[in-house]
């Protein structure tokens, strides 16, 4: 999902969580009352996606603290200990087949470096502005891509994940659609999604269009509209605004990097706005008119200072909530490397520190939903943040 070189969301087990249904309970006062009734006043909550849990767990990528991340691994992991949503993030292949992967640069996220055969793929390519040399998803068939194997993207954060090498292909959007139909024939509920349009004006530009394929997809298995259980995600207006002419009902949030930055679409039509723009009362009802939520970098919600400790919360929740807009902000990590300094312990950068104090802290803010790498620990926290 990020947009971000940082400890956020672009590059960088645990016991059972409480359940995902654990967090209406009675009592509580201030934000936790809120928290129990849904976001204050109802902003933002209309109609099919009211029974969700406040604050929403979104399983990031899956359970990517645990599991190598887009794989069925992840994405079962993640349902199976407290999230209430899972992402996917797609990308295409040469042959226009939706395939889940953070980047369509799939160099850290496979084996495809050990393949001989594609070392002739091997390339250098500008997307968004930025260029990455490794080997791409639209330079391979799907056929291509199901020989390679998936693996940790962070091994040396997340060692205990290299484990797990190996294990799961790379998932198509389908397949990962009808992993969502069985889980919920077991379960006995629709399994909600969070999926993103990654890169989608570069994709466009190749012939490979996300949002007729993705809404294709959609209809086909039943999500669609309104009561389709899928949140649409990108970092593109357009994008969404193109889903919803397509038909594609469901809520729809836009993604917010950091506040300098100008969404790729944006920066191609010549649009002068940056996310500082699109935060401002008048921005934000601007998105009201295409989106139901926003996704914003969690630093846009309580900025860091120089030495990397939270400050005072902006007024981006208050002003979201105005305009009908939930909030869904990425993205919670349980390692100290991740973690604001206020709740750092001990030197070793990839120990867990006081996650749990940082999830209140940003749960206090009255936000909707956060995405995470370790949703048990996000259940776990909102179960205590909602029963104090």
């Amino acid at each position: 999902m990020e947009q971000e070189q940082r400890p956020g969301r672009r590059t960088l087990l645990g016991a059972a969580a409480l359940g995902a249904g654990a967090v209406v309970l009675g009592g509580g006062t201030g934000q936790a009352a809120a928290a129990q009734r849904g976001t204050a006043a109802g902003h933002g909550r209309p109609g099919p996606y009211r029974d969700l849990p406040t604050p929403t767990v979104i399983g990031h990528r899956g359970a990517c603290g645990y599991r190598p991340e887009h794989t069925l691994g992840s994405y079962e992991y993640a349902l199976a200990n407290g999230a209430d949503v899972i992402e996917q993030d797609v990308v295409p292949t040469k042959d226009g087949h939706l395939v889940c992967r953070h980047e369509n640069d799939i160099t850290a996220t496979t084996d495809v470096s050990s393949h001989p055969e594609f070392a002739s793929r091997k390339t250098t390519k500008t997307v968004d502005g930025e260029s990455h040399t490794g080997w791409f998803t639209e330079d391979f068939t799907l056929a291509e891509l199901r020989t390679l194997r998936a693996k940790e993207r962070i091994p040396g954060n997340r060692q205990h994940n290299t484990l797990y090498d190996g294990r799961w292909q790379v998932p198509t959007f389908e397949e990962v659609l009808q992993w969502a139909e069985e889980q919920g024939r077991k379960r006995g509920r629709r399994i909600w999604l969070h999926v993103e349009t990654k890169h989608p004006t570069y994709f466009r530009g190749l012939g490979l269009g996300l949002e007729e394929r993705l809404a294709r997809l959609l209809r086909r298995y039943g999500r669609a509209g309104r009561d389709g259980h899928t949140f649409l995600q990108s970092f593109e207006p357009s994008s969404l605004q193109r889903l919803g002419k397509l038909g594609v009902d469901g809520p729809k949030i836009l993604l917010l990097d950091d506040l300098p930055t100008r969404p790729w679409d944006f920066t191609v039509a010549k649009d002068p706005r940056t996310v500082a723009d699109l935060i401002t009362p008048q921005g934000l009802k601007w998105i009201s008119g295409f989106a139901q939520g926003i996704g914003p970098w969690l630093n846009l919600i309580i900025p860091r200072d120089k030495d990397d400790r939270l400050t005072k919360p902006t007024t981006l929740v208050r002003d979201s909530h105005a305009a009908g807009l939930i909030l869904h902000p990425y993205t919670m990590r349980n390692e100290n490397s991740f973690l604001p300094a206020d709740f750092r312990r001990g030197g070793d950068p990839n120990a867990y520190g006081d996650a749990f104090g940082a999830f209140k802290t940003y749960f206090a803010t009255g936000i909707d939903g956060i995405f995470s790498d370790n949703c048990d620990t996000a259940a776990m926290a909102r179960a205590d943040f909602v029963q104090r």
